[in-house]
């Protein structure tokens, strides 16, 4: 374990006070852990709470103090970002806020805000105010929350530091992703607070690269198809992602299909069975 996991650092480059607490839960997809955040002075918000952990929950508790916190906001309902939300929903009476559980399996059907909120929501805290990003793509229920007074989005996984995000088919969408992606280069932004890895300094450039990035490996793919004549995600990602660690090719094989229903979407490539196809 990282040994900073559970630990509060103050984010230095904000006026806000905004609170990194790293998660308890470091692995391959998650990296030295999820990030959650604790935002405020007086009137407080924290963004992804995790997974369920106890020694997590006091942690968010000791911080928190006798100060009370208004909201509990979620980017997406992944188990290592919205679990942990329900135990302190119960320990302090704060709202949920973002979207629940698509109906396509893998998500954290607990987390069930009682409103429905919408892109473009604000939550206003007096000190401070938040505005709700709609940001499909990895999963349909994303949202990135925008720190008004500091232009400091918090980016769940739709934009993570020093890796990219796995776009997870039928939920997720790859033309959706790159959609999103372009938006937030309309939005004026100082820095990134993704969900996994540190705060990202220039955000346009950080966006501008993972576009790039995303368009590149979509051309990968039309040539890996034209090369071989087509086949299974499992013949495919050897060619596609001949880049990538083996281990992380079942990883690998969700974002390719992502690609693929993209070109296919788009004429450019077809199924048959298991078997895709160029067109």
């Amino acid at each position: 374990m990282h040994p900073a996991a559970g630990k509060a650092t103050r984010i230095e480059q904000c006026q806000v006070p905004v609170w990194r607490i790293l998660g308890r839960n470091p692995g391959p997809m998650t990296g030295p852990g999820t990030n959650s955040y604790l935002i405020g002075e007086s009137r407080l918000c924290l963004i992804d709470p995790g997974p369920k952990d106890s020694v997590q929950l006091q942690n968010f508790l000791d911080l928190i103090g006798g100060r009370g916190l208004d909201y509990i906001l979620a980017t997406h309902t992944h188990g290592d970002h919205s679990p942990g939300a329900a135990a302190l929903q119960e320990a302090t009476g704060a709202e949920l806020v973002g979207l629940p559980a698509p109906a396509t399996g893998h998500n954290d059907t607990s987390f069930q805000p009682v409103r429905q909120w919408r892109h473009g929501d604000v939550l206003d805290c007096g000190e401070y105010s938040i505005r709700m990003l709609h940001t499909p793509g990895h999963v349909s229920n994303h949202f990135c929350y925008l720190l008004c007074e500091e232009r400091l989005l918090f980016t769940g996984d739709h934009v993570l530091e020093g890796t990219t995000s796995v776009i997870l088919p039928p939920d997720g969408n790859m033309s959706d992703y790159l959609a999103s992606l372009e938006f937030l280069l309309e939005v004026p932004l100082r820095h990134l607070a993704p969900g996994h890895g540190r705060l990202i300094e220039s955000p346009h450039e950080e966006i501008r690269k993972l576009i790039r990035h995303r368009r590149h490996r979509e051309s990968k793919v039309e040539r890996g198809l034209a090369a071989t004549g087509g086949g299974s995600l499992e013949e495919l990602v050897t060619t596609v992602y001949d880049d990538v660690d083996p281990a992380m090719h079942p990883w690998a094989c969700r974002t390719l299909l992502a690609h693929l229903e993209k070109l296919g979407r788009e004429g450019r490539a077809r199924r048959r069975g298991e078997q895709w196809l160029p067109n």
